[in-house]
């Protein structure tokens, strides 16, 4: 990880911990930053790895959104590409093979919001801040979050976060789905996705690997398709290693040993 500027990586016991690390600008998003994002999870998806965390460095923001100093500058053709990039890194994030986890301490505005909307799943500290405060800037979401966040609540939801700039406390965020699990404090946030990680571990990676491509897949089309999907999943498990070695342990009265095969 020493070629990357604003980027720092830890693997522990088939966990990663990725942080963005930029906390004299509250983490926020540049095009540095997405570009070493980019790099980074394309080395990502080939990695065996039990689950990824993505945090950000210091006590104050998870990230703080976009550069806006940096967006000043831009035209209308650089800020296209600049949104595609963050959609880009957004949608990596989602096609990771493995359960991923924004542990969100801090802020997470805007572009921050929306990286951790690309999460599997959102742990907040009690202290973590959500909002879109893009239209106050004359600007609306665009890593994302138009789409994910009223699929993820409800359409009518979306809107009234984006139309009025609207933050969310962590418990709110808990109440409303968007986070899935509230810690006392940054410490404790990062070894609750610690455990979490733990248990999965305890499972076939192949298995988790597929459910998670099937759920995501499947919540974007009809349930008559989406059962369709599960099906050819189910069945295409049979053929596997994990499948065996599960069972096997399961009437042995052992733990399993999955290899991912």
């Amino acid at each position: 990880m020493s070629e990357f500027q604003t980027l720092q990586y830890e693997e522990q016991d088939k966990v990663g911990v990725l942080t963005i690390n930029r906390p004299d600008k509250l983490n926020a998003l540049d095009a540095t930053v997405l570009s070493e994002l980019k790099t980074f999870l394309s080395q990502a998806a080939t990695k065996k790895l039990t689950g990824l965390i993505l945090t950000g460095s210091g006590e104050k923001a998870f990230i703080a959104g976009a550069d806006i100093l940096a967006m000043t500058t831009m035209d209308a053709k650089a800020a296209g590409e600049f949104g595609r990039l963050g959609q880009n890194v957004s949608v990596m994030f989602e096609y990771l093979p493995y359960p991923t986890i924004a542990a969100v301490h801090g802020f997470a505005l805007g572009g921050g919001f929306e990286m951790a909307l690309s999460c599997d799943f959102i742990f907040a500290s009690e202290k973590a801040v959500f909002g879109l405060p893009e239209v106050k800037l004359g600007l609306l979401p665009g890593f994302g979050a138009t789409q994910r966040l009223a699929r993820r609540t409800s359409p009518a939801f979306a809107k009234e976060m984006v139309f009025a700039g609207k933050n969310l406390t962590a418990a709110e965020a808990l109440t409303r789905g968007i986070a899935t699990q509230v810690f006392a404090d940054k410490a404790a946030l990062l070894q609750g996705c610690r455990d979490y990680l733990a248990v999965v571990a305890k499972n076939s990676p192949l298995a988790v690997g597929i459910a998670k491509r099937v759920i995501d897949q499947g919540a974007q089309t009809t349930l008559e398709q989406g059962l369709a999907l599960e099906a050819i999943a189910f069945s295409q498990l049979f053929t596997s290693q994990d499948m065996k070695e599960g069972t096997a342990a399961f009437i042995a009265k052992r733990s399993a040993v999955f290899k991912g095969e």
